[in-house]
């Protein structure tokens, strides 16, 4: 029985080899002709991979391109590359330029029915690479956070604050000095604009020089002002702009059809709020990544948690797409990006596709931190065809707002009601006209005529003030935000980023070699935001509070310690300072994750006070300015320019904030109709009068056209476009921007305003050029430039001197630059 069965495994396995002899000699002398000649030009190694499909080895339609395996050997209909050669869809047809002959397409039929033999074995490759975490985390930026003791420094009594040893150090073991300290007029103007983006006023200057002059300690004196500027509104109003660069924030939701984002503004106001009242960082994450789910204990509180996540849907959120999912992927990518970004400075969407190319993060990483956002309701389909919006919660009222929000209800029905009654009766004028029109003179006809078109035209304004008046008659407040889907789930890696290619699902987690153990259970009916966001927050990150202050840092500074803000990765720039970076962390958590406190510590320390002045020697050894021997020289932003001058010119206007797009004029909007095939959209024709004298941030963000009124300026200065993020900007120097400041009408405004304010206020040429001197450059005039001043407005007329002169100071290098 033994050798009967043995004689036929023997039998058995001669049938299979020579099957599989017959199989590959097929493949070899029919198969492959046919894949060389009508396929290898857009999917072999040695010319293109289209769709990251490769038919030049075995392994090429196995693994698949974006729509996974090309070939399910014996099965045609699974197939992707049989249905794709048979024209079944298409959106899929091979080869594009024209179909297979019937002859080639029942040769790879037939070859696929056998099981797809291949007899191209693909040389022995290296093991694919798997990522060490534990190797990674040696990596200086993944390493936990350590508080180094300050270094013992030879000159004692430069420093003012550990902060200054760390610095004195470095500067010491290169053989360097750091600069003197800028005079006081300098640090003034600096330390006024880092803090609240405007110029110190004349008062203040005042005030600061005579409390130096009376005391003996001059950094009681700078702590007065340090404070007054921390406490001052305009601090959160400089500070919230800085976050915004980071969220892609516009009053524009995505880039299609110009759709406005009525509600944006409120996210602009929790940031600005966050600022002023010195919201513990900490705190700042968990509620723009996971506020929606935080417990809140009043209205108000609720409300301001729930706006807090518009972090998460106030980019450039595309909204019409016949490829919903694609769409909802795309933002799930967006999101997840901002986060690595914003908060860890690195780069996680490039992991979307594959394994981090230089870090040690996971394409499972990615998959992880995407699934708790794939299970979070971001956007929804609308009527509107194609198109999708962003989801608005209903906010918590108090009895205060719900009562003010019925009286404008009244007053808006009321405006209606007048509408409606102004409509009827022009209605019946016009047909009262059109008899007297049909029996008039000849030389009357005209002027009826002209009445009655003059009623259509009214009739069809009412028409549209009634629809604007009823579109946005009051509601309850609301703000864009997201909430936890109604199932969440765990989310499949997509290949290639192709929503419709799935490859393993990946539990929900966070990235593995910042982490420091198990992370906790995510509840079954939760997304896991909030333990995302705990993670983040959390005191053992070690990138979250490293990137925070290194941002404070280059703010103040001009660069940061990691002059790489936005990304701390093998492939970014080390710390010039690891030890300080890490000093300012630690001391920034256990401050509570205070903003406040650390800038405080850092204006107030001697290194921020040093001049920026050249020195041939320094300048020879570290030409960068890396060891920090002076401080940095920076143009001024664009908000900073724009807002200076308001303010020079004494028209700055104060904001409560609130909507900053002028909705309530008809002109700005249309397809407001409830029929309309498109969604509300706006097309800024006119602005509120105020909005010129308001500071910058209050003013509409559009991603689609040019800035608006004296907003232009953003354009011309590095503003960073709202389809984008950034933590720091570019600072450029092109013509155009001298062009600007010679020809714009803002600028010429301004200076008028301010030439005019002058000869208002002071009675002779000498009080006048020290106040313009004080106002527009922080500081006196020299004995040289009043010399040279008094000899210009001698060659003009009066008026238009003082214009000139005070034009030319806003133009100058001086005004433009924080020295």
């Amino acid at each position: 029985m033994n050798r009967i069965f043995q004689s036929l495994v023997v039998t058995s396995l001669a049938l299979s080899s020579a099957r599989a002899e017959d199989g590959m000699a097929f493949f070899e002398s029919k198969v492959l002709p046919v894949l060389q000649q009508r396929c290898y030009e857009c999917h072999s190694h040695e010319k293109k991979i289209k769709g990251g499909l490769a038919l030049d080895l075995k392994t090429g339609w196995q693994t698949g391109g974006d729509n996974g395996p090309a070939i399910i050997p014996g099965d045609l209909v699974k197939s992707h590359l049989i249905q794709a050669v048979r024209y079944a869809d298409p959106e899929t047809e091979m080869p594009p330029k024209g179909k297979l002959a019937a002859s080639e397409i029942e040769v790879l039929e037939k070859w696929v029915a056998m099981g797809a033999p291949d007899s191209r074995v693909a040389k022995v490759s290296a093991k694919a690479k798997t990522i060490d975490f534990e190797a990674g985390k040696k990596f200086w930026a993944f390493q936990p956070v350590r508080d180094a003791k300050a270094p013992a420094v030879k000159d004692t009594a430069w420093p003012l604050d550990a902060v200054d040893r760390f610095i004195l150090a470095k500067l010491e073991a290169a053989g360097l000095q750091p600069a003197a300290d800028a005079d006081a007029y300098t640090w003034l103007r600096r330390v006024s604009l880092d803090l609240t983006g405007l110029p110190p006023t004349p008062e203040a200057i005042e005030s600061f020089t005579s409390d130096l002059s009376d005391q003996s300690d001059s950094s009681d004196a700078r702590a007065v002002v340090v404070d007054r500027l921390l406490q001052s509104k305009a601090f959160g109003e400089r500070w919230a702009r800085h976050w915004l660069d980071l969220t892609g924030y516009a009053d524009q939701i995505g880039t299609s059809n110009n759709v406005f984002a009525e509600h944006a503004w409120r996210y602009r106001d929790y940031v600005i709020n966050a600022f002023n009242n010195d919201k513990p960082f900490d705190q700042f994450i968990r509620e723009q990544v996971a506020g929606d789910l935080l417990p809140a204990d009043s209205p108000l509180k609720r409300a301001e948690n729930i706006t807090a996540t518009g972090f998460l849907v106030l980019g450039d959120v595309e909204i019409v797409a016949v490829d919903k999912l694609k769409m909802e992927m795309d933002l799930v990518d967006q999101q997840v990006s901002k986060v690595g970004t914003a908060f860890l400075g690195m780069t996680l969407g490039c992991v979307r596709c594959h394994d981090h190319k230089f870090d040690p993060i996971a394409q499972t990483d990615y998959y992880a931190i995407a699934g708790m956002f794939r299970s979070t309701d971001s956007t929804y389909k609308t009527d509107n065809g194609v198109w999708s919006s962003v989801y608005k919660t209903e906010l918590p009222e108090t009895t205060e707002q719900k009562a003010q929000r019925e009286q404008l209800l009244a007053a808006n029905a009321a405006k209606i009601k007048a509408l409606a009654a102004e409509r009827e009766a022009a209605e019946k004028e016009k047909v009262a006209l059109e008899p007297q029109i049909a029996k008039a003179t000849k030389e009357a006809k005209p002027d009826l005529e002209k009445k009655r078109d003059a009623l259509v035209a009214r009739i069809k304004a009412i028409n549209g003030e009634v629809e604007h008046a009823k579109f946005f008659a009051p509601i309850v407040p609301k703000a864009f935000a997201v909430h936890d889907r109604e199932k969440p789930a765990d989310m499949q890696v997509t290949i290639r980023g192709n929503p419709y290619a799935l490859g393993d699902s990946v539990k929900r987690g966070v990235m593995r070699v910042a982490s420091w153990g198990e992370m906790p259970p995510i509840p079954p009916n939760q997304s896991g935001r909030v333990q995302l966001a705990d993670w983040l927050a959390d005191s053992r990150n070690p990138l979250t509070a490293r990137v925070t202050v290194n941002r404070i840092w280059q703010k103040l500074f001009g660069e940061g310690l990691v002059r790489s803000v936005d990304y701390f990765g093998v492939r970014g720039e080390t710390p010039t300072h690891p030890e300080l970076l890490d000093h300012l962390a630690t001391r920034f958590v256990n401050g509570g994750w205070s903003q406040k406190q650390i800038i405080r510590a850092i204006v107030l320390s001697r290194a921020y006070r040093m001049s920026s002045a050249h020195n041939a020697v320094a300048m020879s050894k570290d030409p960068e300015n890396r060891l920090l021997w002076r401080m940095n020289r920076q143009r001024l932003d664009a908000e900073a320019i724009r807002d200076s001058m308001l303010a020079i010119s004494s028209k700055l206007a104060r904001s409560a904030g609130g909507t900053a797009l002028p909705l309530e004029f008809p002109e700005n909007v249309s397809s407001l109709s409830p029929k309309a095939v498109n969604p509300p959209a706006f097309n800024l024709k006119k602005m509120r009068p105020i909005q010129d004298f308001e500071r910058t941030i209050y003013l509409p963000v559009i991603r689609t056209a040019a800035q608006p009124g004296s907003a232009k300026l953003r354009d011309v200065f590095d503003f960073t476009q709202p389809a984008q993020i950034a933590g720091k900007r570019a600072e450029t120097a092109v013509p155009t921007q001298a062009l600007f400041l010679l020809n714009s009408d803002m600028l010429r405004t301004r200076a008028t305003e301010l030439a005019n304010d002058l000869t208002r206020t002071e009675t002779n040429t000498g009080a006048r050029l020290e106040t313009l001197w004080l106002r527009a450059l922080g500081r006196p005039i020299t004995s040289a430039e009043r010399d040279d001043a008094v000899q210009f407005l001698e060659t003009a007329p009066a008026k238009a001197a003082w214009i000139e002169l005070s034009h030319a100071l806003l133009s100058s290098n001086e005004f433009l630059l924080r020295l």
